[in-house]
């Protein structure tokens, strides 16, 4: 396997890792990344499956005790806030993947996305909820159909579900653990789904960019995920937001000054 490859594979998950639970949209990054470098295409998505799972690991892995441990009603809250996304993901995935896995409307949902954020940071947050097993099934009812907003690549998954579950009363942290959760089964379930779609792709010869990939999307979402929790203590999520903007005009300026020739925009 080609050097050049390994190092693809090692960027794409590091990357995926650093941003699949922070509010900036993986699935943008991966979009845009993977475009830049020329990988695209099925094996490309197969490739994102298999660095999405290392990042569920990481969850997993962080939270090992409190998955054995995990009361009944968080299960069912899962179990709710997943449908929505599920349902809507099966009716309209092929068309979103058609129209909306492009540079320029990627670009497009990070600005709206960010401008979501800064309004909602704005507002006060009267907390009803401050741990996620306080939560009740209407809770993570509300947080699931919030996640279904990113379905839309650029939105942000954790971003949707996180600043979903502070708008609905959500303590900052009881909204970034429920994110972190709702994260196993929902990235389990699409990226089985995705799996079996495109498994003729596969090959003995990719094991080692999956390999390398995987590992790294594992040890770089442990890194975020810890900076994270440390970070909701003190912090708000106004950063991310004005990141999300500047790439986003960036992405934008470059697609259509020309000054990058986006394949996929």
């Amino acid at each position: 396997m080609a050097e050049s490859t390994l190092i693809h594979a090692l960027v794409l998950g590091i990357v995926e890792g650093l941003t699949e639970f922070l509010p900036i949209s993986s699935t943008g990054h991966l979009i845009l990344a993977g475009d830049l470098i020329g990988f695209n295409g099925d094996k490309a998505k197969v490739f994102e499956i298999v660095i999405q799972t290392g990042a569920v690991l990481a969850i997993v892995w962080e939270y090992r005790a409190r998955f054995f441990t995990i009361n009944r009603r968080l299960w069912l809250n899962l179990v709710v806030a997943f449908m929505p996304a599920a349902v809507l993901g099966l009716a309209f995935a092929a068309a979103i993947k058609a129209h909306l896995f492009k540079a320029v409307p990627v670009a497009a949902a990070f600005i709206v996305g960010a401008l979501v954020i800064l309004w909602a940071e704005r507002r006060n947050h009267r907390v009803r909820v401050a741990h996620v097993d306080d939560m009740t099934w209407k809770d993570a009812l509300k947080v699931g159909f919030a996640q279904a907003f990113a379905l839309i690549p650029g939105t942000s998954r954790s971003g949707a579900t996180i600043i979903g579950g502070m708008l609905f009363g959500l303590s900052r942290r009881a909204a970034t653990e429920f994110s972190f959760f709702l994260a196993v089964p929902t990235l389990v379930a699409a990226g089985g789904y995705d799996f079996i779609k495109h498994r003729s792709v596969l090959s003995s010869a990719d094991l080692g960019m999956f390999a390398v990939g995987l590992a790294a999307a594992f040890v770089a979402a442990i890194v975020c995920v810890r900076w994270l929790i440390r970070y909701v203590a003190t912090h708000d999520f106004k950063p991310f937001a004005w990141y999300r903007i500047a790439f986003g005009i960036v992405v934008l300026a470059t697609a259509y000054g020309g000054v990058v020739n986006w394949s996929a925009a």
